[in-house]
């Protein structure tokens, strides 16, 4: 005759049948919750207002060079500074930054790459006039301002 052996009575295995759907859900809030990070203005940049704005529409082929004084002047010095992604720059490094930027964008889209300069309201146009100069050198002539939609006073 066979024996029969009793259960042990303990805690009943967990349920994991919704564990899929709240992993889901978790991930969709994240990916909805979530932006991606933007480069942090390190000089000050008050724009200058304007009446005929147009917004650019390719974002992907815009290379953003910030001008304007610094925000930390104890660490950075006096006067007008360059940002060129997340640094502090010279004029001479803007070459460089172009250069970077064209090498992620295919061959027949870089005819259409344009350089973003958002200006300080009181930088210098020397500053200005200088990066200018570099992009000429380098053939970025496409070059735009950033401004704030304004009246004429």
């Amino acid at each position: 005759m066979a024996k029969f052996n009793k259960k042990k009575k303990g805690l009943p295995p967990i349920n994991t049948a919704s564990l899929p759907d709240i992993v889901f859900m978790l991930l969709f809030f994240f990916m909805v919750a979530t932006t991606m990070r933007e480069t942090t203005v390190l000089v000050g940049n008050d724009l200058p207002t304007a009446t005929e704005v147009k917004k650019l529409s390719e974002k992907r082929l815009v290379s953003t060079i910030y001008v304007g004084p610094s925000k930390d002047a104890k660490k950075d010095g006096g006067g007008d500074k360059i940002q060129l992604n997340d640094k502090i720059s010279t004029v001479k490094e803007v070459k460089n930054f172009i250069y970077k930027q064209r090498d992620g964008v295919a061959l027949d889209e870089q005819s259409s790459m344009t350089t973003l300069i958002k200006a300080d309201m009181k930088s210098s146009i020397g500053t200005i006039n200088d990066i200018k100069k570099e992009l000429r050198d380098i053939n970025a002539l496409k070059v735009t301002y950033a401004t704030k939609i304004g009246s004429e006073k």
